[in-house]
């Protein structure tokens, strides 16, 4: 199974959906990193992505985006396939 980091703070109820999401996936491990306790962390979040909003994932070396993204992801059954590590399909 591919890594998970995700950045998000203390009381961001789509970072707690995210997390559910994953972990009902079969994700027993999350690499969290909390922007609101390292507010440089935030700025490398921001220069990665270009995006400010938590959470911002990533499953290996690929950028999921926020809470939504990772549902849409899911939804089209894409989620299963890319924490496994197969190509993503367009």
């Amino acid at each position: 199974m591919q890594t998970v980091k995700m950045y998000t703070t203390a009381v961001c109820p789509y970072c707690i959906r995210a997390k559910q999401i994953l972990k009902a996936r079969g994700v027993d491990s999350i690499d969290e990193v909390r922007v609101d306790m390292h507010p440089d962390e935030r700025m490398k979040m921001m220069e990665m992505t270009g995006r400010r909003t938590v959470p911002q994932i990533f499953i290996g070396d690929t950028h999921v985006g926020g809470c939504d993204d990772l549902m849409a992801l899911d939804s089209r059954g894409g989620l299963a396939a890319l924490l496994q590590g197969e190509p993503q399909r367009s």
